[in-house]
């Protein structure tokens, strides 16, 4: 079914509801730490936005995401629509992550040198240009898939510890394949940035508008330039183990108007407006 044809009867189930004196039921979408949810708009929104800062709207939905420190609580999405602006309430929710101790006989990728952190600290202002990032969506991201197959040796939100010390929680989802497999791109974008960087390795970001950025971490080789539009399925690289990194996989990133969220869960989010799916966080 077309989004055209699900927001048209969307619109008419709350036209008839109010038309027999009834009331839309009032159900608040919840959205763990570090998740994303899809909050239904009304037939004539227009945009979409969560304290000022736009976000990704497709097939009727706002595709909203709660960051991993994000305070629970409840939330605001403030819509306008043809005629006039409106706040749909959601909820954000705690979520538990377990804990992961990984262990590397390279100190530098635990305890800095000066001039590392010289060049961690450039770097970040790189991948934070990107992730901020808000150009228009040119070809839906819908469906999104994922860029390679494998065993998910690390899931997102895991509390690290290398050698011991206490780090950011993983902000990616880790994917174990052989050195060498192609990883695609999972949804039509623009690619970013590309370089080697001291924890990531050899490095992607790929733009694919509306505030919607991923990268593609511990590349063996990288296969695409700055600039370059690529479409779904087009090959960005190849899984490696450079940078920081235990073992031949890929960190795949998700950032949404800025926030890092679960891989996993934005695909079945996404993927939920091509079957007609409940939409959930």
């Amino acid at each position: 079914m077309t989004g055209l044809l699900r927001r048209f009867r969307r619109g008419l189930c709350l036209w008839l509801l109010a038309l027999a004196g009834a009331a839309a039921p009032a159900t608040t979408i919840k959205i763990e730490v570090g998740g994303v949810a899809a909050v239904p708009l009304p037939i004539d929104a227009v945009t979409a936005s969560v304290n000022g800062e736009q976000v990704l709207v497709l097939d009727g939905h706002a595709i909203v995401g709660a960051a991993l420190d994000a305070e629970p609580g409840p939330r605001a999405l403030e819509v306008a629509t043809l005629t006039d602006t409106a706040k749909l309430a959601y909820e954000v929710v705690h979520r538990n992550y377990p804990e992961q101790r990984l262990r590397t006989s390279n100190r530098r990728m635990v305890d800095p040198d000066p001039a590392d952190l010289e060049r961690i600290n450039r770097e970040t202002a790189t991948m934070r240009a990107a992730y901020a990032l808000r150009t228009p969506v040119a070809a839906s991201p819908v469906p999104f898939l994922k860029p390679v197959e494998g065993r998910h040796s690390s899931v997102f939100g895991l509390r690290r510890f290398w050698n011991d010390q206490p780090r950011s929680p993983h902000s990616g989802l880790d994917i174990a394949a052989s050195t060498g497999t192609p990883i695609e791109s999972p949804a039509p974008g623009i690619v970013a940035v590309t370089g080697d960087y001291f924890f990531n390795g050899n490095t992607v970001m790929v733009d694919h508008g509306g505030g919607l950025v991923t990268m593609y971490c511990h590349l063996d080789a990288i296969g695409v330039q700055e600039g370059q539009t690529v479409a779904r399925g087009d090959v960005l690289g190849q899984v490696g183990a450079t940078g920081r990194s235990t073992g031949p996989h890929l960190h795949w990133s998700v950032s949404l108007a800025g926030v890092r969220v679960d891989p996993e869960r934005m695909m079945a989010v996404l993927n939920a407006l091509v079957d007609d799916a409940p939409p959930g966080g």
